[in-house]
């Protein structure tokens, strides 16, 4: 089993940055490869970033100049840093977890969620 816990969220002007943390417990940190994700209201879930086990990352076209994913082993917590945000990046933010390695960019290959943090960006 693994718990996932997400903080950091909050309201900020567009333009502005936050980081997002994600605390997981459990189960061997280092053998699991995160994600993230966001959901919109009135929207799907929609796939932000995923990041594995050594730090490789990758993430969805729309965030990945403005978006940077890392990872503290020894803290068991994944980070996901979001500057420049737009309005469009307003969602709740999940982060989740599978112990299958390669990048994995749908929901549905996670085995873990955590229960998301809002994110509102103001025009």
């Amino acid at each position: 089993q693994v718990q996932l816990v997400e903080s950091g969220g909050g309201l900020v002007q567009a333009g502005g940055s936050l980081r997002l943390s994600c605390a997981a417990s459990g189960r061997t940190f280092t053998d699991l490869t995160m994600g993230w994700f966001r959901q919109a209201p009135g929207n799907e879930r929609e796939f932000v970033g995923t990041i594995n086990w050594s730090g490789g990352a990758y993430y969805t076209d729309s965030v990945k100049d403005r978006f940077t994913i890392s990872r503290d082993n020894a803290q068991n917590t994944v980070y996901l840093q979001m500057n420049s945000l737009k309005p469009e990046d307003t969602a709740v933010y999940y982060c989740a977890a599978t112990s299958s390695r390669s990048p994995h960019f749908a929901g549905y290959e996670y085995d873990y969620w955590g229960q998301g943090t809002q994110v509102t960006v103001s025009s």
